[in-house]
């Protein structure tokens, strides 16, 4: 059995980046992903991925696996697996195993860039209008509720933020928050006060998302209370945290309180040598799809000094 260069897992634009650039630099390469394109795939429009100004989730998906085949020829030995997924990541003399219900593979070294997953809303209609008016990116679809009224349920740093971004588009943002204190900074909650087109509500639980095709609004009720109020949104922007995939590299590399894998910001070194990590399943301080990928560049050129020194 060959031994690659380097496994890269997952495959989002952080596992495309890493691909080319691998790729590029002859190393013998494996990509293993159940897809390619990540949280964005199901974007109706992307506005933030530089160089274009707007594009389709399902489009940006498309370019980013054509760039990845592209690579995936002899000359470049990049090879393509997908509809897989990984079950162990295990040491081994020659460096790391890694496995999947298809085979086992062995390399020198892994980058993992296998993201990280929304919490989602659990009340009454909200797995009937995912991604139909229940949104996960006040950067990539605030702009597409322009002039409407929007919420935005909870209450850390990432739920303020995303109000301070919908405040530009949308006619009014209604943020709902479960406590009465913030996990979000004081600076940040201020500022939100502080906007004429916002409406905070604490100590309030979400009870039902409705709507038609699309929604249309939402109903919640004061905690300890229970009357019902109704409030008329197209748009519901769900901030209540992520759940990074990294079952598959714990007790293989250091994770952190939250599960994220503990990087080198530097050079995206995780704790155990040979194994790089990038995108939302890191501890990186901020996630988005540019950033993702220029972490895995910067993974990638250190990955790639590190293999020659080792050669």
């Amino acid at each position: 059995m060959n031994t690659y260069d380097l496994v890269i897992i997952g495959g989002g634009p952080a596992a495309a980046a890493a691909a080319v650039y691998a790729a590029r630099k002859r190393l013998t390469t494996l990509v293993v992903a159940e897809e390619i394109g990540g949280q964005s795939a199901v974007s109706d429009t992307i506005f933030n991925w530089i160089g274009t100004p707007e594009i389709g989730g399902s489009e940006l998906a498309n370019n980013l696996k054509k760039h990845i085949e592209a690579y995936a020829t002899p000359e470049h030995t990049l090879k393509l697996s997908l509809g897989q997924r990984v079950t162990t990541v295990e040491k081994t003399e020659e460096g790391f195993s890694v496995t999947t219900a298809k085979e086992t593979v062995t390399t020198k070294s892994i980058l993992v860039t296998t993201g990280s997953r929304h919490r989602h809303l659990e009340v009454p209609g909200a797995a009937d209008f995912e991604h139909k008016g229940i949104m996960y990116c006040a950067t990539c679809d605030g702009p597409l509720f322009t002039g409407q009224p929007v919420s935005v349920i909870g209450g850390g740093n990432a739920a303020l933020e995303a109000v301070l971004q919908l405040s530009a588009y949308a006619s009014h943002v209604t943020l709902l928050h479960r406590s009465n204190e913030f996990r979000a900074d004081a600076i940040t909650v201020e500022k939100v006060k502080a906007l004429p087109n916002t409406t905070i509500l604490t100590n309030v639980t979400l009870t039902s998302i409705t709507g038609s095709d699309f929604v249309g609004g939402l109903t919640y009720k004061n905690n300890g209370s229970d009357t019902t109020e109704e409030l008329a949104v197209n748009a519901v922007f769900v901030e209540i945290g992520q759940i990074p995939n990294t079952d598959l590299v714990e007790g293989v590399v250091t994770l952190d309180e939250h599960k994220k894998v503990v990087v080198d910001p530097k050079n995206q070194r995780t704790s155990t040598l040979g194994i790089w990590a990038a995108g939302d399943c890191t501890n990186g301080l901020y996630h988005q799809n540019n950033i993702a990928a220029g972490d895995a560049v910067k993974a990638i050129e250190d990955l790639y000094i590190w293999i020659k020194k080792e050669q």
